[in-house]
Order: structure tokens, then C-alpha cells, then sequence
């Protein structure tokens, strides 16, 4: 395809490869924690980091980097604090981040208009540091799932009896929170702040409604989200559409049509088993 002899093309489906195979990895995990909005905070979290950055004349990516991981250290010391109230910590910390963001930005004249490519992503703008930085976090998490699978696993689905067995839950839990912040901060520059939950939750959803098990998830996800970033990307290279945004888009008409499918198996199942007498 003449798309890949561009240097910047090549970056992009590099990039957005890796945060297609990390991301709806770590959105399993997320979802069957009940740990959604998770992803969603802390790339709002991120956007504040953003702003600090520039503010402070720092890079604007690494501060980003290192408030979401910091975000996601909050998160979860607040979860430990609320157990009943579970969803209080997201709110606040999401409340938190959009307030910092927006005193951040009025600090600094002409700050929003270079805000563009955190909202809504940029992935053919993508550096190579920031390649390199996306690649070790891909790397990072892949060796933190495969190592930590069984302890992960027990956290996953019985928090209490995984403590009980003699899993570790509190540092598991946290070292869990850090690599959501890590992975949601890689993932601004393919998909952007406002569509970064999409990357990390859509092929999860999908895996989700069609897998038999837990380990068909993990696949059907990856191949999910690595099939809507690939497809996306040549999408918004021909037709000249934001690259995040397409591929958000596919991943959800891949999810509808998914359930969409699941609807008339179910009700040709129906009909087979209960087929119509005629007189």
C-alpha cells in the first residue's frame, strides 16, 4: 500500500499496533473489576499533567505520563478508602483533573489551541520518542499480564479469596492502577483524551458478548481492537477523516453488528425450537 512508504504512516501503525494489543488487554481486566471509568478518568487526568507540562515549560508528554500514573495511585488508595461507595473515587478524581485542566490552561495564552491533538488525537503526528515511549509500555504491560496472569486472575473475579490464598492484593492492586494510568497516557497521542476509553473498552465489550471463556476474551479483544486500529487508519488516510475518531467508529460498528448477530442466532435458535404447526 503506497500509505506505507510514508515514514509518519509507518510510526502510526506502529503506534497505534501496540496500544491496539495493550489496550483491550488491560480493558478485560478492567471491565470484570467493574473498573470501567477508570480509563476515562485518568486520560482527564492526563490532559491536567498536559497542562502542567507546558505550563512549567517541561515536556508536555512525560508530565502527562506521570500525573496519570499518579492518578491511578489516587484512584486506588480512594477505592480502599470508599469500599462501599466504589464509583465515589472515579468522580472524584475525574471532577479533580477537568478542574486542574481547565485553571492549567487559562494560565497560559494560546495554550488551548495546541490542545487539539491531546482531545482528539493525533496519530500521524506521532514522535519517536513518543514511539518509544508507547513501546516500552506495550511491552512493560504484556510482561506485567503474562508474569502476574494467575494472582490477576484470582484479584479479577474474588478479591477476598485471592487475599486469602496468600495473593498480595493491595500491591497487586496498585501496580494494577499504574499500568492503567501508563497505558491511558500512551494512548492520548493515537486516540486523543476524549476518545482513549474507546480504545481500551469498545474491544473488551466485544470480546466480552461472543467469548466462551476467559483466556477467549483476552484474544477476541486484541484482535478486535488491532483490526479497528488498522482499519481505521487506512480508512482516515483515504478518506481523509481524524484518524481517532475512525477508529473509534469501527470498533462501535463492530460491536453493534456483533450484537446485532448474537440477536437473530438467538432468534433463529428460538424459532427451531419451536417451530410453527401448520394445519
Amino acid at each position: 500500500m503506497d500509505m506505507l512508504g510514508y515514514e509518519f504512516m509507518q510510526r502510526a501503525f506502529w503506534a497505534g499496533g501496540l496500544i491496539g494489543l495493550i489496550g483491550p488487554l488491560l480493558g478485560v481486566y478492567l471491565m470484570l473489576r467493574r473498573q470501567v471509568l477508570m480509563a476515562d478518568t485518568l486520560s482527564h487526568v492526563s490532559l491536567a499533567g498536559v497542562a502542567l507540562g507546558s505550563v512549567l515549560q517541561w515536556n508536555p508528554a512525560l508530565s502527562g505520563f506521570s500525573v496519570a500514573v499518579a492518578g491511578g495511585l489516587v484512584i486506588e488508595q480512594l477505592r480502599r478508602s470508599y469500599r462501599t461507595y466504589s464509583e465515589l473515587p472515579v468522580a472524584i478524581i475525574m471532577t479533580s483533573g477537568l478542574a486542574l485542566a481547565v485553571v492549567l490552561m487559562s494560565l497560559k495564552q494560546n495554550l488551548s489551541k495546541s490542545f487539539s491533538s491531546y482531545l482528539f488525537g493525533s496519530i500521524v503526528a506521532v514522535s519517536n520518542t513518543q514511539l518509544k515511549l508507547i513501546a516500552i509500555v506495550a511491552a512493560a504491560g504484556l510482561l506485567y499480564f503474562i508474569v502476574l496472569r494467575r494472582p490477576l486472575y484470582s484479584l479479577t473475579f474474588d478479591e477476598e479469596t485471592a487475599s486469602i490464598s496468600g495473593v498480595r492484593t493491595g500491591l497487586l492492586s496498585f501496580s494494577f492502577a499504574v499500568l492503567t494510568g501508563m497505558t491511558v497516557a500512551a494512548a492520548m497521542p493515537v486516540v486523543g483524551v476524549l476518545l482513549v476509553s474507546a480504545l481500551i473498552v469498545l474491544p473488551a465489550s466485544i470480546a466480552l458478548r461472543i467469548a466462551s471463556g476467559f483466556t477467549a476474551a483476552i484474544f477476541i479483544a486484541v484482535g478486535a481492537g488491532l483490526t479497528g486500529v488498522f482499519s481505521g487508519l487506512t480508512a482516515s488516510y483515504y478518506i481523509n477523516t481524524p484518524p481517532g475518531g475512525t477508529i473509534a467508529l469501527i470498533l462501535l460498528v463492530i460491536l453493534l453488528v456483533t450484537i446485532g448477530v448474537q440477536r437473530l442466532i438467538k432468534l433463529r435458535n428460538r424459532r427451531s425450537a419451536h417451530p410453527s404447526t401448520t394445519n
